[in-house]
């Protein structure tokens, strides 16, 4: 299943050099940090005010680790990725599922399921993003949030054209738009990035309860 993404982007943008599989691509696990140490541990700083303690999380594109603080009891962490080695390997996840969400951005979870969803350094990879952030909004509890951590690096055959093109403020405006598009009510932008370290820039989405 393939999704659509928001006419008003341009079809271009979602173009990458490989567009191989990407089965191909995530086959064997990778048991690197895509960021800085600094970098993760001004992420998991702010996981400690973005998700409440007992929280139901959805870590969504995952791997190995999922930067979320180790003292912090949650209700439940699931996550989502492409390599099931990755998963296995993360101690933080109670579950774990294997989906392409490029393509099928469609998530296997019934609606209102988690408090909390994340993305980190992985939006750059999605070529239906609309559509996955429509299904996160619907997986999404009333009052539920989506925060989508980006940075500066990529893989540079599978990363969208946009992330490899646009200059940074504008990759971050295209992110606040998916998720304007996809129903967030209120969407926000920080920038937590540690001196001398990678950036860290954070797009977040809060769904309003149902009237």
């Amino acid at each position: 299943m393939t999704g659509q993404n928001d006419e008003e982007i341009p079809a271009h943008f979602f173009a990458r050099p490989d567009e191989s599989p990407d089965e191909l691509f995530y086959d064997e696990p990778r048991f690197v940090a895509h960021i800085d140490q600094a970098t993760i541990d001004a992420l998991t700083d702010f996981y400690r005010t973005f998700i409440p303690a007992d929280a139901r999380v959805l870590d969504l594109m995952s791997s190995w680790i999922s930067h979320l603080p180790e003292e912090v009891i949650y209700g439940r962490v699931e996550g989502l990725g492409m390599n099931a080695t990755e998963l296995r390997a993360n101690k933080q996840l109670d579950a774990f599922r294997v989906q392409n969400l490029n393509d099928n951005p469609v998530l296997p979870y019934a609606p209102r399921t988690f408090d909390r969803a994340l993305i980190a350094v992985s939006v750059q990879y999605l070529i239906h993003p609309v559509e996955v952030m429509r299904s996160i909004h619907e997986v999404l509890a009333d009052d539920g949030a989506l925060c989508i951590a980006m940075s500066h690096r990529l893989f540079p055959t599978k990363a969208i054209a946009a992330f490899q093109q646009l200059p940074a403020k504008e990759r971050i405006q295209l992110v606040g738009y998916y998720l304007d598009r996809a129903g967030f009510s209120e969407v926000s932008f920080e920038d937590q990035s540690p001196p001398e370290a990678d950036p860290l820039w954070l797009v977040i989405g809060r769904k309003s309860p149902a009237p």
